[in-house]
């Protein structure tokens, strides 16, 4: 694996679980292994990089219907994470109290942010590669297909490894993922996956979001289906980025809801 910059939390699945349910506030007792790699954070592009010198760009013309709503998500990406904003702040307990219901949050930094996967006691440190719209992804995963947010929190499904990936942070790496494949902080699409995006974009104004759930699926189930750990993260990142592509430029899908990967969301 590349190692030019980041460092990674790899999580020791424990058998019996955590404890649930308790109104105190208490140490997680995950077991996590500090080390380097290059797939977190800004380290990110050798993940998202795919393109080659020799792939001809073709130009696509936007309707002003689509620059309005290219502009606005770019606005939401151009957000960074920020502490001392009070909806930043809302934002993160309402995560936790998404994830963790019957939990109660000790604190914006507390070790119990570990329990989720995040590399430390505080993940505004950890949205430097994804921003504010990292966060609001996570959540809107978590109140619209519940299930399957908890699956993945939980590591439910599937044969798993004994090192599994960090959910938290993975997320972040999915959204900043996403937003390289899609070339969203170019002025226009100079690609067929970046256009046919757009499209859906326009007809539904949550299309990201929503994709980033997808994906965020599809990720797990290749990592499953690849019977991968936490070393192989990056070659999973990219097969799932593959498949997307393929499935975004499949004939008859006229919104993100035809995609196959999307089979996978229970809510």
């Amino acid at each position: 694996m590349d190692d030019r910059g980041g460092s990674f939390v790899a999580v020791r699945r424990i058998s019996q679980g955590l404890e649930r349910g308790s109104n105190t506030c208490q140490s997680t007792s995950a077991e996590v292994v500090a080390g380097s790699a290059a797939w977190l954070g800004r380290g990110l592009s050798c993940v998202c990089a795919q393109g080659r010198e020799s792939d001809i760009r073709p130009s696509f013309e936007l309707t002003p219907a689509q620059e309005e709503c290219l502009h606005k998500l770019q606005n939401r990406i151009d957000v960074s994470y920020d502490s001392s904003i009070p909806e930043h702040q809302e934002a993160l307990r309402a995560l936790w109290n998404a994830a963790f219901p019957e939990e109660e949050l000790c604190g914006l930094i507390s070790e119990q942010w570990k329990e989720m996967g995040w590399q430390g006691k505080d993940p505004s440190t950890d949205f430097r590669g994804g921003g504010f719209i990292s966060l609001e992804n996570l959540l809107f995963f978590a109140r619209n297909f519940p299930k399957s947010f908890q699956d993945l929190l939980q590591k439910r499904e599937g044969d798993r490894s004994v090192w599994e990936y960090p959910f938290a942070v993975a997320g972040v790496n999915i959204t900043f993922m996403l937003i390289q494949m899609l070339e969203l902080e170019a002025v226009m699409p100079r690609s067929m996956v970046g256009a046919t995006f757009l499209k859906f974009l326009t007809e539904n104004e949550s299309a990201f979001d929503l994709l980033y759930c997808i994906t965020f699926k599809l990720m797990d189930h290749q990592w499953l289906t690849m019977r991968a750990s936490y070393m192989d993260f990056n070659t999973v990142m990219k097969s799932t980025r593959r498949q997307l592509e393929r499935e975004l430029l499949l004939d008859d899908i006229s919104r993100l809801e035809d995609m196959p990967s999307y089979g996978l969301l229970t809510l």
